[in-house]
């Protein structure tokens, strides 16, 4: 799941929470949107630990040259 879509759980999760009050007999809307939110921040911890291993910084290589001409 990529960024986009943690964050996308993230403003469902809060939508079904905060802003609706609906009510139903066999799920609790509230708990299904607190689920959802935190499902969106562990999954915006662990692509953002991805990313940052992805991106780690190597010193590129220096060519060796031989001088052929000496002797």
């Amino acid at each position: 799941m990529g960024l986009g879509g943690c964050i996308l759980l993230i403003g469902a999760g809060a939508i079904l929470t905060f802003a609706t009050d609906w009510q139903t007999e066999s799920v609790n809307l509230d708990l299904v949107g607190l689920i959802m939110m935190a499902v969106g921040i562990i999954g915006v911890a662990v692509f953002t630990s991805i990313a940052r291993r992805r991106r780690a910084i190597v010193p590129p290589v220096t060519p060796t040259y031989v001088d052929e001409t000496r002797r």
